[in-house]
């Protein structure tokens, strides 16, 4: 008994200490990518762990500074691919896969080259120096701005996080976008390429466990449909809440809306591919075009007003002026010790 009121009072100290943790902390920490990180990977990977599943659970345990890493931030463990079975595949097995869950066909990549990231970059630079001529733009264009603006940054900063983490933890960790804009269907876009490191939460934390109930009243053959449908059900809301900690504003749902349209076109893309399997499908070009169309439409229909409203952009151009200063201000110190020591050693 004395040991239960102790664990008793251990977890509720825990309780309100993280409690009060979270209360003071949102008034003296900046709100920005943290809340992507935290608010929703971090929580999502926590859930997993507390029923032994994840990246965050392994037999034996990972290390303390992985668990932590693993934990805080969107990366991944790159994982060795499975070894090839000997036996005869199922017939339609693949293609059954293929269709009804496009997140369990992932191509796995390590780190791109620096040429890759580099021409990102500059590009980013571009559109960074477009927005200068905001006022004499057409909104459509303004927007189709925002859209590369969000991939590049959003990659590259993936990109930085895991340089930076992975000669800390000696493993080598998975790329999180594989060019999106070569998707040639919905399927190939947010199964296989956008946010990989999402994916590969969501499944087991919403698809798997939607399916395996959805199996018991509609069957096996239509369980993955509803499962879509919910996986991008909650995907919509975790983003009103990040768009909420962002701006702190009421939410419009409006990306909600986003997600489940693109839900629900998802799921008429697999049934329609299940009707006319094996006698008509379209080119994958053809395919890509009108997908990425759809993304952009609906994106800046949807998605892409929620930064204008929380004034993400002027707040990020700032962050990127602030941080060109910083980078001119280490040069030019470094500059200055150099001419510094040079003319020391002249003197001497």
């Amino acid at each position: 008994m004395e040991g239960e009121i102790k664990s008793f009072i251990k977890v509720w100290f825990l309780v309100i200490a993280s409690l009060s943790f979270c209360y003071y902390v949102v008034s003296r920490i900046p709100k920005g990518t943290t809340a992507f990180f935290v608010a929703w990977l971090a929580n999502f990977k926590l859930l997993l762990f507390s029923f032994g599943q994840g990246p965050l659970s392994s037999n034996p345990s990972i290390p303390l500074i992985h668990f932590i890493f693993l934990a805080c931030l969107p990366i991944k463990i790159k994982q060795d691919p499975p070894p090839r079975k000997t036996q005869q595949p199922v017939p339609n097995a693949s293609t059954e896969r293929d269709l009804d869950n496009p997140s369990h066909q992932i191509t796995r990549k390590g780190t791109k080259s620096p040429l890759n990231y580099a021409i990102k970059g500059l590009l980013a630079a571009l559109v960074v120096r477009l927005y200068d001529y905001r006022p004499y733009l057409h909104p459509k264009i303004i927007l189709s701005l925002y859209c590369i603006h969000v991939y590049i940054s959003l990659e590259i900063l993936l990109a930085v996080v895991a340089y930076l983490v992975q000669p800390l933890l000696n493993l080598e960790l998975e790329a999180q976008f594989d060019e999106p804009y070569l998707s040639t269907s919905l399927q190939d876009f947010w199964g296989r390429r956008w946010n990989i490191m999402v994916t590969s939460i969501l499944r087991p934390t919403v698809y798997e466990p939607t399916k395996s109930f959805a199996r018991r009243i509609v069957g096996r053959k239509w369980a993955p449909l509803p499962a879509i449908l919910s996986t991008f059900v909650v995907s919509g809301l975790i983003h009103e809440l990040i768009f909420f900690y962002l701006g702190r504003l009421e939410p419009t749902w409006e990306v909600t809306c986003f997600f489940i349209l693109h839900g629900v076109c998802l799921v008429m893309e697999i049934i329609a591919k299940r009707a006319l399997a094996g006698r008509w499908k379209l080119h994958g070009a053809v395919s890509g075009m009108l997908s990425i169309a759809f993304l952009m439409i609906t994106s800046f229909w949807l998605f892409f007003p929620q930064f204008l409203r929380c004034g993400l952009v002027v707040r990020g151009l700032a962050e990127y002026g602030a941080m060109g200063r910083s980078v001119r201000d280490v040069a030019r110190f470094f500059k200055l010790r150099s001419f510094q020591n040079a003319s020391r050693f002249m003197e001497n």
